[in-house]
């Protein structure tokens, strides 16, 4: 499977994380699969790769902000 094929099944998948660890290991995962469709975005420019990260970037984003929780109050 290449990675744009990864990238598309994971963007696609339900994001429902329900342990920190979950959480985790999905950030990771798609901070993986961001890195690569970067390395085949440098190569070829094409339009396509570049949606395909942001989709993943704003996935990313939101597993991220759910991570950190909330600050609490002092």
């Amino acid at each position: 499977m290449s990675i744009v094929e990864k990238a598309l099944e994971f963007a696609d998948r339900k994001h429902k994380f329900v342990t920190t660890s979950d959480r985790i290991i999905a950030a990771r995962e798609v901070k993986d699969l961001i890195l690569g469709v970067n390395e085949l975005y440098k190569e070829n420019k094409d339009k396509e790769l570049m949606d395909l990260m942001k989709r993943l970037t704003v996935i990313k984003q939101k597993i991220e902000k759910r991570l950190k929780g909330r600050p609490s109050a002092a």
